[in-house]
């Protein structure tokens, strides 16, 4: 991951406990088939990849909280453990960002409505421009709505998210593209 794109691929929680689980987030292997196609072109255009990893999924080192095999890191990306849904909140990610020259983030993985949530509203906070693939992230049925309803809940939620405070023109703003519309 040296190369200075401006740009990162960021997956969220993509671990077998949330993919493969007792309790798998909803369409969990289209979610898989989209993230993996997303990682394909991220590659190839040659963006850094970031994984984060949430410590409250599995016991570490288990295999829930392993990564999805089939969206295994490559010996470049770099991969971040955190304790929190924000995976800013007391981790290196911000600091290995800069050190790339990342102020743009792509973002794909799982819990909607917390850690992906959490992380692109604190993106923004922090001045990274934000990419959410609409159908790239995924969460699990909660006492409010169901999964499905969660995620467009938050596409709509997040769109935008940010150009109020007077930074829009693609400036610290969440834009919210579905993955065949993304352009890498």
């Amino acid at each position: 991951m040296t190369q200075d794109t401006g740009t990162a691929m960021l997956v969220i929680d993509a671990q077998n406990g949330l993919l493969t689980g007792p309790r798998p987030v909803h369409n969990a292997d289209a979610l898989v088939s989209r993230i993996q196609g997303l990682l394909q072109r991220a590659r190839k255009a040659r963006l850094p990849v970031v994984y984060v990893q949430d410590k409250d999924v599995g016991s570490i080192d288990s295999r829930e909280w392993q990564i999805h095999p089939a969206l295994a890191p490559h010996p470049n990306d770099l991969v971040i453990q955190k304790a929190f849904a924000d995976s800013f909140y007391q981790t290196s990610l911000a600091a290995s960002l800069s050190k790339l020259g990342v102020q743009h983030l792509i973002v794909a993985g799982c819990k909607t409505d917390a850690c992906v949530e959490m992380t692109c509203r604190r993106a923004i906070s922090l001045g990274y421009n934000v990419t959410l693939v609409s159908d790239g992230h995924a969460t699990t049925d909660n006492r409010f709505m169901t999964a499905a309803e969660s995620v467009e809940y938050y596409n709509v939620l997040l769109d935008g998210f940010g150009a109020e405070d007077g930074f829009g023109g693609g400036q610290r703003e969440v834009r919210v593209v579905a993955a065949e519309a993304l352009e890498l």
